[in-house]
C-alpha cells in the first residue's frame, strides 16, 4: 500500500489537517493544537488512520509559515514520518493547474495532500544547530536594519518638512538609538558563533575566494549552500543550486508567432536572489573570472542585465563547487573553462 499524505495547513494556534491516499482519495481530518505538547494527539489520530487504511508511512506536507511548522517538523522526524516543506508558490502554481480557486484553512490543507501525492516533494531536514542558529541571527539582522531604515527615513521626511521637533523627533531618535545598540549587538553575537564553530569560519573563508562573495554576502551564500546540501543529500549540482536560488532560465514561446525574452523561475528566496545579484555586480566590476565571463556574454550581443544575471548564476555554480569540495576557488581553472566554452 502507498503511504499515508498528510497536509497540514499550519498557523500560529492550530493545525488544519487533511489525510489521504490513491485508493481512498483525500478527507478532512479534523482540526489540533499547535502546541508541542499536544502533538501526540495528532500522532494518535494518523497512527488509527494509517492502520484503518492500510498504509505503510507517514508523509507529512506543510508549507512553511515564518518558523511555525518546525515544532511539528521536528516533532515528525521522532516519530520516523517524512516531512516536506515545498516553496509555498510551487504549490500554488499547482492549485491553479488544477482549478482550485477556494481558500480556507481546511481546503488549503486538502490542497497540500493533493499536491503531495501528485508530486512527491522532496523530503526535508532540519539545518544543523550551529548552521540553523546562525540563520536566526541573519534573520534578526535584516529584520533590524529594515526597522532601522524605516525609522532613519520617517526622520528624513520630516526634516525635510522642518517638522522634526517635540515628541515625534524624541521617539524617532530613541527608536533609531536602541535599534542602531540591538544591530551592533547581533553583529557582535555573529561574529562571536562563527568564532566558536571554526569549521563553518572556514567554510566562510573558502567561498570569500569565490569572485562577487565578500565579507557582506558569504554567510548568507553559507546558509543557502547548507539548506541545499541538505535538502540534496550532499549529491546535488551547480544547476540544482540555481533552480534553488530561483536563478534557473524559463523560455516563454508560443506556438510559431510568440517568442518572449527568457526569464528567470523566481522560485526560490528572493533574499539570496538579491544577495547573488549585489555580489555579481560586484563580482564583473574586478579583475577576476566573473568579469571575464560577463563581457564575453555582452560583447556577443547580450544585454548587460541578462548577463549580470547569469554572472549570478556562475557566482552560485562556483561557490557551490567549492562549498562540495571543500577547497578555494583557482582562477585559472574557471577561467580555461570558460574560454573553452566561449
Amino acid at each position: 500500500m502507498a503511504n499515508l499524505t498528510v497536509g497540514i495547513d499550519v498557523s500560529q494556534d492550530t493545525l488544519d489537517v487533511s489525510v489521504g491516499a490513491p485508493e481512498t482519495g483525500v478527507r478532512f481530518l479534523g482540526t489540533f493544537a499547535n502546541d508541542p505538547e499536544r502533538f501526540d494527539e495528532l500522532a494518535a489520530a494518523l497512527r488509527q488512520e494509517l492502520e484503518a487504511r492500510g498504509s505503510t508511512a507517514i508523509h507529512l506536507v506543510m508549507e512553511p509559515t515564518g518558523g511555525y511548522e518546525l515544532p511539528l517538523a521536528r516533532f515528525a522526524l521522532k516519530q520516523n514520518w517524512q516531512v516536506s516543506l515545498p516553496n509555498p508558490r510551487q504549490v500554488h502554481d499547482w492549485a491553479k493547474g488544477q482549478g482550485r480557486r477556494s481558500k480556507t484553512d481546511r481546503q488549503d490543507s486538502m490542497m497540500l495532500t493533493g499536491y503531495g501525492m501528485s508530486t512527491n516533494p522532496p523530503t526535508w531536514q532540519p539545518l544543523p544547530e550551529a548552521v540553523a542558529e546562525l540563520d536566526a541571527l541573519l534573520e534578526r539582522r535584516v529584520d533590524l536594519k529594515s526597522m532601522l531604515r524605516q525609522e532613519l527615513n520617517r526622520r528624513h521626511a520630516l526634516e525635510a518638512q522642518r517638522a522634526y521637533q517635540g515628541p515625534v523627533a524624541k521617539s524617532i531618535d530613541q527608536a533609531i538609538t536602541w535599534l542602531e545598540n540591538a544591530l551592533a549587538e547581533i553583529e557582535k553575537a555573529i561574529r562571536q558563533h562563527m568564532d566558536d564553530h571554526p569549521d563553518l569560519k572556514q567554510e566562510a573563508q573558502r567561498l570569500r575566494t569565490v569572485p562577487g562573495v565578500g565579507e557582506r554576502n558569504v554567510l548568507d551564500i553559507l546558509v543557502f549552500l547548507h539548506r541545499y546540501a541538505v535538502l540534496s543529500n550532499n549529491q546535488g549540482t551547480g544547476k540544482g543550486a540555481t533552480a534553488q536560488a530561483g536563478l534557473d532560465p524559463v523560455h516563454r514561446q508560443s506556438g510559431t508567432s510568440l517568442h518572449k525574452r527568457s526569464l528567470i523561475s523566481r522560485q526560490g528566496d528572493k533574499r539570496i536572489r538579491s544577495t547573488l545579484f549585489m555580489g555579481a555586480f560586484g563580482g564583473v566590476h574586478g579583475n577576476n573570472p566573473l568579469r571575464a565571463f560577463y563581457q564575453n556574454l555582452v560583447q556577443r550581443g547580450k544585454l548587460k542585465r541578462v548577463a549580470l544575471v547569469a554572472a549570478a548564476r556562475k557566482l552560485l555554480v562556483w561557490a557551490w563547487a567549492v562549498f562540495q569540495s571543500q577547497g578555494e576557488f583557482d582562477p585559472q581553472r574557471a577561467q580555461a573553462r570558460h574560454v573553452a566554452t566561449a
